[in-house]
């Protein structure tokens, strides 16, 4: 593999614009290697031209204008390479600026995490502390202090980092002294701390130690920190609400020592993914330096090259070191105190592995992909034989339109992991996917051909034991078939063995639940971007009634249509198309609530304006007044505008007048325009064409099932169109911010009043 390929496949997408422009010196070397051979190249009529040139010089003749040609060409190959040096100083100079940018933040943020790290050990001893003075329960007791005995010599080197980092140190200095009191074994200190848990009154206090007995007690740390409440739980929201924060006692309970010490651990994984990834800018960026000086040395064959070599070998990213000493730091530290001193378990918490495509999902996919289009032709063939589409049965509308409204999402999302990769959009990122876990779109469209091999199997089976004519006492079984489907599904999504993309499955799940109980969790880009793709699975969620009525109500055995006959189900009826819109509506009031940005509040408006208009139409469908079609027309048209607009504009951040390409964007990362263009234009036509299920136009050649699946089928591309622009307009909102993280909330809050008193 060439290295610029190389260079640009293992570049940090949001940092591309603080790379050496590796491709731009390039070219500035190709034209100094162009001219040195234009010099070289002489054709018989050029040294034609020079034989008459040195005759007219010798006689007298032009005597200067041969001179001056000379030092015209001797002047343009200078420029080229005092253009190249330019432009190499102006890249030198960028990453030089970036990667010290970047060291600063990331030594603010390890002296930050120190802090972080102080309280957690002072927090470890008071529980044990309190465990030995017979404040735990016995159960608790019992847990407590099993899990400290096994790590008594961990504590120890603990207690000792804590005693000696009371002195007057911060940044790096307090990493040291924690580390150097870390990797050593002082039985005196073991001594010590064991004499002062014994105190009967809790508070632990050093023995035969001068330092300690100057500088106090190093439980005192507690006394000044309380843990932070982010609110990501329904519980702790309920208590944000009731309860005032400022005046929170500060109690620290056995039952918070795991959260602290599961947040403390996630946000030491994060740095030190942080770390590695300005490692790696700064070993691509000076490769990439010295790829070029190479070759302008190899072209020129003069010595300024190895003179900028050491010029670049002594700027700060080449001769800074202290990235590579935080990685040893960060490691030794979560090795020793959240992985139990085991190296290879701490390392692959730190390191995990990347992942790589397996050919077998390839063969899978194209099998049931054949598998799925030979199901759908004899699915075809079997209506069109007993001419289904004629009558009016609800087994065939709900046990088809769920499944495949579901296939087809799939396969959408398939295509937009597909696009994403091909511009280089970080989409695991934007997602927060654990590193190694996120699909490829091999893998989703895999699951969405084996959704649909198994769902056309089951209607296949449907259709022929409830139509043939040999299979009538198999009637009542048929009935299961869908309930079965639904039940398989159920089972695999919820399974807990490591099958089937686990990690994947619960992430889902996870994102879903949090989804359902909104507002009371902290709503994250992945729960209001699921949020929005239920949105336009409403069609297929109203199916659920079908289930409802047919196995709830009774139903099943009659094999009619009766549901809307049931007051419950007319409710559900109602409610159900709402619960989506009411979702995300919940969402943006806890946006506003936490960001205080009013753009979530007018999204609020925006969803509230769509439940409004999905309760007219389906009032409107029930009851078939001209009043109610009026106000569903106009509501829906109202809601079809601000929607068209809200996506264009703000989702995905176009129509841009004074922008760099007039009414779209500065920054875009597909090439061609037309497609932008061609995007809204399609997202005003789709959108346009959901005013079908409000109008119902009456198409005699299609059945009126065939005409709601094509503008449902219609609004998931649509949403799946959304969604590739959607992620990236975030990530060129990444990009610009030079935001590559994600940030973790820190289990302690420090009373900065306090500490900057005490430091002065």
């Amino acid at each position: 593999m060439k290295f610029s390929k190389d260079f640009k496949r293992q570049m940090v997408p949001e940092w591309i614009e603080a790379y050496v422009d590796y491709d731009g010196l390039k070219r500035i070397l190709r034209e100094i290697l162009h001219y040195n051979l234009s010099k070289k190249r002489e054709t018989p009529l050029k040294s034609l031209e020079k034989k008459l040139s040195l005759h007219r010089t010798l006689s007298g003749l032009h005597r200067h204008t041969n001179g001056d040609v000379e030092n015209q060409v001797t002047r343009e190959g200078r420029e080229i390479e005092i253009e190249f040096f330019r432009k190499l100083d102006e890249e030198l100079n960028k990453i030089n600026t970036f990667y010290k940018e970047q060291i600063e933040v990331v030594m603010d943020e390890s002296t930050l995490l120190n802090k972080q790290l102080h309280a957690l050990i002072a927090l470890r001893l008071k529980v044990r502390s309190s465990c030995s003075n017979g404040a735990c329960s016995p159960e608790h007791q019992g847990v407590e202090m099993g899990s400290l005995d096994s790590s008594s010599e961990v504590e120890m080197s603990e207690h000792r980092a804590l005693e000696v980092s009371s002195n007057s140190l911060s940044g790096s200095e307090i990493t040291d002294v924690i580390l150097q009191g870390i990797n050593q074994d002082d039985e005196s200190t073991s001594v010590s701390e064991n004499n002062t848990i014994e105190k009967s009154n809790g508070r632990p206090e050093e023995v035969g130690n001068n330092s300690t007995n100057q500088q106090g007690d190093p439980l005192e740390i507690l006394e000044r920190v309380k843990i932070r409440n982010t609110l990501e739980s329904p519980l702790d929201t309920i208590k944000g609400v009731f309860k005032d924060s400022k005046h929170d006692d500060l109690c620290f309970k056995k039952d918070e020592l795991k959260k602290v010490e599961a947040k403390l651990r996630l946000a030491f994984i994060e740095f030190y993914q942080k770390l590695r990834l300005v490692k790696q800018y700064s070993f691509m960026n000076l490769s990439a330096l010295s790829k070029i000086m190479k070759s302008y040395e190899k072209i020129t064959s003069r010595r300024e090259a190895r003179l900028y070599i050491q010029k670049i070998d002594n700027s700060y990213i080449g001769s800074s070191d202290e990235v590579n000493n935080l990685l040893e730091r960060v490691e030794a530290t979560f090795i020793k105190h959240f992985s139990n001193s085991n190296i290879q378990k701490g390392m692959k918490s730190l390191r995990p592995k990347t992942k790589t495509e397996k050919h077998s999902v390839t063969f899978w996919s194209g099998c049931f992909s054949g598998f799925s289009a030979a199901l759908l032709i004899a699915v075809a063939l079997r209506i069109e034989t007993k001419k289904l589409m004629e009558e009016e049965d609800p087994l065939l509308e709900y046990l088809c339109s769920i499944f495949a409204y579901i296939v087809l999402h799939l396969l959408i999302y398939a295509a937009d992991i597909y696009f994403w990769r091909r511009f280089k959009i970080n989409y695991p990122f934007i997602f927060g996917f654990k590193p190694g876990t996120e699909l490829s779109y091999r893998e989703v469209f895999l699951l969405g051909t084996g959704l649909a091999v198994l769902s056309l199997s089951c209607f296949l089976g449907n259709l022929y034991l409830d139509l043939g004519s040999t299979t009538q006492r198999y009637k009542t079984l048929t009935g299961l078939f869908p309930l079965g489907l639904v039940a398989i599904v159920l089972i695999i999504l919820f399974c807990p063995f490591n099958i089937i993309y686990r990690s994947t499955r619960f992430f889902f799940i996870k994102s879903l639940f949090r989804c359902l109980c909104a507002p009371l969790y902290k709503v994250t880009l992945p729960d209001f971007f699921l949020a929005d793709h239920v949105t336009s699975q409403v069609t297929a969620i109203r199916s659920l009634d079908l289930y409802i009525c047919y196995y709830g109500l009774g139903e099943r055995s009659q094999r009619e249509s009766k549901c809307h006959g049931h007051g419950i189900y007319n409710v559900l009826y109602l409610a159900v198309p709402v619960i989506p819109f009411w979702l995300r509506f919940l969402q943006c009031i806890r946006r506003l609530f936490e960001e205080k940005e009013a753009m979530h509040g007018y999204s609020s408006v925006n969803y509230l304006l769509t439940i409004v208009a999905a309760i007219i139409r389906t009032i409107c469908e029930l009851k078939k007044g001209m009043a109610w079609m009026v106000l569903a027309l106009v509501s829906s048209s109202v809601v079809v505008i601000v929607a068209t607009y809200w996506d264009i504009v703000f989702d995905w951040g176009l129509l841009r007048r004074h922008s760099k390409n007039p009414y779209l964007r500065d920054k875009l990362l597909v090439p061609y325009k037309s497609v932008y263009f061609a995007a809204m234009a399609l997202d005003v036509v789709l959108r346009i064409a959901w005013m079908q299920l409000v109008l119902e136009f009456k198409l005699h050649s299609l059945h009126r099932m065939a005409i709601t699946t094509v503008v449902s089928c219609l609004e998931i591309i649509r949403r799946g169109i959304w969604s590739f622009f959607r992620i990236e307009n975030e990530h060129l909102n990444n990009v610009g911010k030079y935001r590559a993280f994600k940030s973790v909330p820190l289990p302690f809050n420090y009373d900065e009043a306090e500490e900057s008193s005490k430091d002065d």
